[in-house]
């Protein structure tokens, strides 16, 4: 079973339906907004799951109230159903959909999906790789934070983590970071999906292995090519 793949034609098959929910956001406690957009694509996730791999445990950005126990559980589906809603509710096209899959621990597949460009990223995947020079650098980060990174030749801010780490594994970016820390959905298929593709992978100051991540604190990362 291929679940990122199986997952990824759903996306497809409901885009219609993704994109004319843009205008229904609302906000959340941390001010961030969610929409019926994003409650719609982790709705089709879990009725996937309930279908077809019913042994796997969601650990998703839109039920907290399950993460902790669920990421414990021998098989665990990660999913940020929109990453970067902001730019979703916007009308801007640099969003994602992100699926991570682990059994005992350990990585099986992931997928990056920016489905209103019809750019997706699947374990397994060939691609053309570039020779860029962009940084890429998290949209979270304060004017004085930003002001502490180290000289690059060009940054860009484009606030879809999924974006980010598409370009950074394609070699679009040189890099990409995020020092102030992010959630284990934003970033662990793109995490997994660079290691695979040869890429430096730094979380916490100390190299990534492709060990599960807990959904429970923010994880700071750097990405880079080799």
């Amino acid at each position: 079973m291929n679940i990122c793949s199986d997952i990824k034609e759903i996306i497809k098959a409901n885009l219609t339906d993704i994109l004319a929910l843009r205008n229904t956001k609302v906000k959340k406690d941390d001010d961030s907004y969610v929409s019926k957009g994003d409650l719609l694509c982790e709705s089709l996730v879990k009725e996937y799951i309930k279908a077809n791999c019913p042994d796997y445990a969601l650990v998703s950005e839109e039920s907290p109230e399950e993460n902790v126990a669920n990421y414990k559980a021998d098989k665990v589906i990660i999913i940020d159903p929109i990453d970067g809603t902001e730019n979703y509710v916007s009308g801007l096209k640099e969003w994602g959909v992100a699926v991570c899959v682990y059994t005992n621990g350990t990585h099986v597949q992931s997928m990056l999906a920016l489905p209103e460009l019809n750019c997706y990223m699947v374990t397994g995947d060939t691609f053309e790789r570039y020779d860029s020079r962009i940084a890429g650098i998290s949209s979270s980060l304060t004017k004085e934070e930003l002001l502490k990174l180290k000289p690059g030749f060009e940054y860009r801010i484009i606030g879809c983590a999924v974006y980010n780490m598409y370009n950074v594994v394609t070699g679009a970016f040189y890099s990409f970071e995020n020092p102030k820390g992010a959630k284990v959905w934003d970033i662990i298929p793109g995490l997994n999906l660079a290691l695979e593709n040869g890429l430096s992978v730094i979380v916490n100051n100390k190299e990534y292995y492709g060990e599960l991540l807990a959904p429970d604190q923010k994880y700071t990362f750097r990405i880079q090519q080799k």
